[in-house]
């Protein structure tokens, strides 16, 4: 005998805080918006709400993330950012280590923290993942935030039947 457990797509009583970069803010605009639309596609009447906290730049995400988790207000947090190559290192630094704060956040947390930081050669890329070609990340990111809400709600009724 065995069971199986799968997050839902469907966003109820759900309380998502979403960390938005200000730096490529023409790109992250896009990301919000997507996300917030797929949000409001997959909430059950006003059961999906969204909290927008803006920052500086991707550097600064995960701090507020970590910040934000800390208030054991949200059932999820999203940090939506856009990196786009430049002429120097700067964008290899940062892309690394915004990508290790976010995961580390993500593993030590007891909610999802979902990451939505396009990185990108040029301005081309980052506006097609933004929802110009390929689907909107945000939009995405939010889908996987509801979908891993739904798993761990799952996980805590398992532990509370054992």
């Amino acid at each position: 005998m065995h069971n199986e457990y799968s997050g839902k797509r469907v966003a109820t009583d759900l309380r998502v805080a979403v960390v938005v970069s200000r730096f490529n803010e023409m790109i992250t605009r896009k990301l919000l918006d997507g996300a917030l639309d797929a949000l409001k596609r997959h909430s059950t009447g006003d059961s999906g709400s969204a909290d927008i906290f803006w920052v500086s730049g991707s550097f600064e995400l995960p701090m507020a993330a970590r910040r934000i988790v800390e208030t054991n207000l949200y059932d999820a947090v999203i940090a939506v950012g856009c990196l786009i190559r430049g002429e120097t290192d700067h964008y290899d630094l940062l892309a690394k280590e915004v990508t290790k704060g976010l995961a580390q956040i993500a593993i030590k947390s007891i909610i999802p923290v979902t990451y939505c930081v396009v990185v990108a050669d040029n301005i081309e890329q980052a506006l097609s993942r933004a929802g110009i070609k390929h689907g909107n990340r945000g939009a995405d990111a939010m889908v996987t935030a509801i979908e891993t809400v739904s798993l761990y709600r799952q996980i805590a009724e398992v532990e509370k039947e054992s």
